[in-house]
C-alpha cells in the first residue's frame, strides 16, 4: 500500500504547537499521536480536515486535570495517509482509532469528540464500554438521514475540488473570531501535495445520508445503542455552527442518558476549539473537577 509521509520540518515552528510527537505503527503505517499530561485519560478526536493541532489551546488547562491524548486520523496530521481512496472507510478509522486505545491500554477514558470524531469516538465508546468513564460533545451528531442544505453544498463543494482543497482555507471559513495567517499555515502544514489530501476529499464521502450508505447500518447501531451508554456527559455545541443546529444538540442530548446540555457557546463557529478553545479547556476541567468550577471563565458571555 502506498502512503504519503508529511516531512516533519512542515511541522517545525507552528504557534501554540509546542508538544512532542507520539506514534505507534499500525499494519505499516504510523499514527501520531499527542501526549501530555498525567492522570486519567481525556481522549480528544478531531474531525476533518483537522488534526490534533486544532486542540493545542485546550490541551493545557485540561493536561492539569488529566492525560491528554489526541491522534491524527490516518489520513491527516502527522499520521501517514494512505493515497489509495478506497482504503478510507468508516470501519477503518474506528478500529484504528480502537487499537490505539488498546496499545496504550487506556482505561477510565474522558472522551471528547467533534465533527467526525463524533461517529468515530462514539462507536469506540458503544464499542469499548468498559473503558469509557465520561463523554464531552461538540458539534457533532450520529445516524443516518438526508442531509440539510448546508451539508449538501460542502460536499457538491469537496467533490468539485478534490485533492486541490486547501485545509487552511476550509478552517478560516468555519470560524468566528479572527485568527492569523500562521494559524492557518498550520492547518495546512501536513498536506503539502495534492496525494496528502486524499483523507480530506474521502471524509465527506462517509458520511451517512441514508440507512443504505455503506456507513449507514453501523451508525444507527451506534446511535441506537447510545440510549444505553449512561455516562456523564456534557453537550457543548456553539452559537454559530451552520451544519450542526441549537436543535441538534438537543437531540444530542435527549439521546444520551446522562447527558448535561450547556447553554450555546458564544462567539464560536464549526471549529470552536480554534474560536474558543481556551475556555472550553477549563470548562471541562471544570466538569472533570467540579470543586474549581467557579474560577471556570464562562463559555456564555
Amino acid at each position: 500500500m502506498t502512503a504519503y509521509r508529511t516531512p516533519d520540518e512542515r511541522f517545525d515552528g507552528l504557534p501554540g504547537f509546542g508538544f512532542a510527537p507520539h506514534y505507534v505503527e499500525q499494519e505499516g503505517l504510523r499514527m501520531h499521536y499527542l501526549d501530555e499530561g498525567a492522570g486519567d485519560p481525556v481522549l480528544l478526536l478531531h474531525g476533518e480536515p483537522t488534526w490534533s493541532f486544532l486542540y493545542r489551546k485546550m490541551i493545557p488547562p485540561l493536561a492539569r486535570v488529566g492525560r491528554c491524548v489526541a491522534p491524527d486520523y490516518f489520513g491527516f496530521g502527522r499520521s501517514d495517509k494512505p493515497t489509495n481512496p478506497g482504503w478510507y472507510s468508516y470501519d477503518r478509522h474506528v478500529e484504528s482509532i480502537a487499537r490505539l486505545v488498546a496499545e496504550l491500554d487506556l482505561q477510565r477514558i474522558t472522551l471528547v469528540v467533534q465533527d467526525w470524531g463524533g461517529p468515530v469516538g462514539l462507536r469506540l465508546a458503544v464499542e469499548h464500554p468498559e473503558r469509557i468513564a465520561r463523554l464531552v460533545v461538540m458539534n457533532t451528531g450520529i445516524g443516518a438521514r438526508a442531509p440539510g442544505e448546508a451539508w449538501l453544498r460542502f460536499q457538491s463543494f469537496m467533490r468539485r475540488v478534490g485533492t486541490e482543497i486547501v485545509a487552511g482555507q476550509l478552517v478560516r471559513l468555519s470560524l468566528v473570531q479572527p485568527v492569523s495567517d500562521e494559524v492557518i499555515a498550520g492547518y495546512d502544514a501536513p498536506f503539502p501535495v495534492p496525494e496528502s489530501r486524499v483523507g480530506i476529499v474521502q471524509f465527506p464521502e462517509l458520511v451517512a445520508t441514508s440507512s443504505d450508505h455503506p456507513s449507514g447500518p453501523a451508525m444507527l447501531r451506534v446511535r441506537e445503542a447510545l440510549r444505553e451508554l449512561d455516562r456523564p456527559t456534557l453537550v457543548l455545541f456553539s452559537d454559530r455552527d451552520p451544519i450542526f443546529s441549537r436543535r441538534a444538540a438537543e437531540v444530542m442530548a435527549e439521546l444520551l442518558p446522562g447527558a448535561e446540555l450547556d447553554p450555546p457557546v458564544e462567539g464560536a463557529g464549526h471549529f470552536l476549539q480554534e474560536d474558543r478553545g481556551e475556555v472550553l479547556g477549563e470548562r471541562i476541567a471544570a466538569w472533570l473537577r467540579p470543586d474549581s468550577y467557579e474560577t471556570a471563565p464562562s463559555l456564555h458571555t
